[in-house]
């Protein structure tokens, strides 16, 4: 099974002392969003878990703690930096805050293991072409030496964000094609490896590779280990990622980013919040009298070799 802290709030920056106490206890409790009176129990044992995905905006709060998961669990560490302020981004970092701590969590996890995210990519009257095309520059020639590549996708206009953001500027395939270009071209510059995510059109002319984010493939060379070929269906419609269990919980995210589909209700963000108990194995809440607790599918494990027995020529 891969477990990831990332897909529906950031529980690395804001959530991290529930997690660490999760895997001191040894398993954790998920809710199903679609049927939330059905709860999944997962074992957190490093035998149960192949590895564990992490995305985050601010990885300063894990930092003392975060060389505990990469000597017990194969680990992957997503980094989102983007050109965004405090008006799109409430609390994020700012830019170079963000880059001082990737190159603090990379010298404790490794660059093989860290990808810069700048995602997701749109245009607005303030925030233009060029902005981004400056913004994308500025933090390439800082992170490159410290991240295995970087990953960007283009903003979904889902129904939310038309409303959240009004001053969003709907992308052509021309314009996405002229970012893509501006993108490869910079990340030529500084020798990163790029690709995009999540989108349909074939930008490799413009040196950006067209893959997924995370692979079963990237995450046994990430971590030294070889791991079974099964299908990758992704967590999404048009994602081509390996499956994984999502610990978080829709509308629980205080960072506020106004193009986020994960919040819905800002009352619901605040009531989760406060609903937010560290001792608990759920992240929001506690297990109800009517909620009915199913375990887990984790008898099968994805790994085939655990590193120790691995020859250069198994990649």
């Amino acid at each position: 099974m891969i477990l990831n802290l990332g897909l529906r709030t950031d529980v690395v920056q804001y959530y991290s002392e529930w997690f660490f106490r999760r895997l001191e206890e040894g398993f954790l409790y998920s809710r199903n969003p679609l049927f939330p009176n059905k709860v999944t129990k997962y074992l957190l044992s490093p035998d149960k878990v192949d590895a564990i995905v992490l995305c985050s905006k601010n990885y300063a709060p894990m930092l003392p703690r975060v060389h505990e998961l990469c000597e017990r669990y194969n680990t992957m560490f997503y980094y989102t930096i983007t050109a965004y302020g405090t008006d799109v981004e409430p609390r994020v970092p700012s830019i170079d805050e963000s880059i001082r701590t990737l190159k603090q969590l990379s010298k404790i996890v490794g660059r093989e293991r860290l990808v810069w995210r700048f995602d997701p990519v749109l245009l607005t009257d303030k925030y233009t072409e060029q902005t981004l095309f400056d913004a994308f520059e500025h933090i390439a020639a800082e992170v490159t030496p410290y991240v295995s590549f970087c990953i960007f996708s283009f903003v979904e206009m889902f129904i939310r964000i038309r409303s959240y953001m009004p001053e969003i500027i709907p992308l052509t395939r021309e314009e996405k094609r002229f970012l893509a270009s501006g993108f490869g071209a910079i990340a030529r510059k500084y020798n990163l490896p790029l690709q995009a995510c999540g989108d349909g059109e074939d930008y490799s002319r413009f040196g950006v590779k067209r893959a997924a984010c995370t692979t079963l493939e990237m995450l046994g060379k990430a971590n030294g280990c070889l791991f079974r070929d099964v299908p990758h269906n992704g967590n999404k419609r048009g994602c081509h990622c390996i499956t994984s269990r999502d610990v978080g919980w829709y509308d629980s995210c205080p960072n506020g980013c106004r193009y986020c589909n994960a919040n819905h209700n800002g009352e619901s963000v605040e009531e989760n919040i406060k609903r937010h108990d560290p001792s608990s194995p759920l992240l929001i809440g506690t297990l109800g009298k009517d909620d009915q607790l199913l375990m887990g599918n984790q008898r099968d494990s994805l790994i085939v070799n655990d590193g120790r027995q691995l020859s250069l020529f198994d990649f």
